[in-house]
């Protein structure tokens, strides 16, 4: 079965909800507007019930089906990026600084054409939450929205999300059970010694060598500190010191990120890191404070429901073209929060040759919104069957 008839009819609708969103993109928790566009097409549709105001401006929409049964969840992050759009379209972001680069606005698009056909036909049984997050990219929406007691209050049993996969041909989806997305952490090391002339370094306590020292040794713990099958990452990303030849400077900066999937290798990474930054600031003779903060856990889908996805996902674009193994990379996503409290899955779906994610060329390809708002749709009425 390929794109539902009835949303390949109002695919154009699509086209142009998404491009309004992409003309208007915000950042963050501050998705007031994009929540009060997607209410007011929600409204037009029909759904149940409308309810904003979760995590802060997130939104969470009810459409009830033919008779009792659970609640199945669907959701859509709705957040921009801090960057400028490059791509001299005719809908390019018209908010300087900020532009949707990484595809929000067609995740979102695709929702609402999902919540559209369902609120139309509503053949399925129990309920679909259509969930609208704010504040993915780095604010934590989806642990907001789960704070917010989201789960309990609308009693969602399961949960689902996709997102765009530029490289990965337009009709092809993927997904793996278990880990699929890493857990992100960042560490930030402030190095503080005692500055004075470069001509006279015996006279100074140097925290660009100290940090230099920390940089070196944090790179042996990927390589001799954990077993070489688990996955780990870890990236400096910024050293900041010193503002002139003549100057040994009093501090230096040291930032980067940690991904991984098991917990024993993030307490290790902690831990490591932390002896670390002891022994160098005791070999220099500076003082070293490292901040390590954990961020989104590890988005770990649930076998029988990826499984379940999978199958749904061969109805719309044909057993060839969606892979159930597809492995694991380390990207992060918060909607781990929200497979933490229940079961699901999360999948990619290709958006063709394009530019990548979070690169100022990136444009979502319109061509993929009628397909996932058909998986999407027809996910709740596999999971969820009328009885007959």
């Amino acid at each position: 079965m390929p794109v539902l008839n009835r949303i390949a009819e109002f695919s154009d609708d699509m086209t142009a909800w998404r491009r309004h969103l992409h003309r208007h993109p915000e950042l963050g928790f501050d998705c007031f507007g994009t929540a009060a566009f997607v209410a007011e097409r929600l409204r037009a549709f029909g759904v149940d019930e409308i309810h904003d105001g979760i995590g802060k401006s997130g939104l969470v929409a009810i459409i009830e089906g033919q008779g009792p049964g659970p609640t199945i969840g669907l959701r859509a992050d709705m957040d921009a990026l801090p960057m400028e759009e490059a791509t001299d379209l005719d809908y390019a972001s018209t908010v300087p600084g900020r532009m949707h680069a990484c595809g929000h606005d067609g995740h979102t698009t695709m929702l609402l054409g999902a919540a559209r056909y369902l609120a139309e036909t509503r053949n399925f049984a129990g309920r679909v939450a259509l969930i609208f997050q704010p504040a993915e990219e780095n604010g934590g929406g989806g642990q907001a929205m789960v704070q917010d007691g989201m789960m309990d209050r609308f009693a969602i049993t399961r949960v689902f999300a996709m997102h765009n996969s530029p490289g990965l041909p337009v009709g092809m989806m993927n997904t793996t059970p278990g880990p699929i997305m890493a857990a992100v952490d960042t560490f930030e090391i402030h190095v503080q010694g005692r500055g004075g002339h470069g001509a006279m370094p015996h006279l100074t306590a140097d925290p660009i060598v100290a940090a230099v020292a920390v940089v070196n040794a944090i790179q042996t713990i990927s390589s001799r500190n954990h077993y070489a099958l688990d996955d780990l990452a870890i990236s400096v990303t910024q050293i900041h010191a010193g503002s002139a030849d003549n100057i040994v400077p009093d501090t230096a900066y040291v930032c980067g990120t940690v991904r991984t999937f098991a917990p024993h290798v993030r307490d290790m990474v902690r831990r490591r890191m932390t002896q670390i930054c002891e022994g160098q600031a005791a070999a220099y003779d500076v003082t070293i404070r490292l901040d390590y903060v954990p961020g989104y856990p590890a988005t770990v889908n649930d076998p029988d429901q990826t499984a379940f996805a999978v199958q749904v996902a061969q109805e719309i674009v044909g057993p060839d073209n969606i892979s159930g193994e597809a492995g694991r990379e380390m990207g992060a996503e918060d909607f781990s929060y929200m497979l933490n409290e229940r079961p699901g899955c999360y999948l990619f779906i290709g958006q063709g040759d394009t530019a990548s994610v979070h690169h100022p060329a990136y444009d979502f390809n319109d061509a993929i919104s009628p397909i996932g708002a058909s998986f999407l749709a027809r996910l709740v009425e596999r999971a969820q069957p009328v009885a007959r």
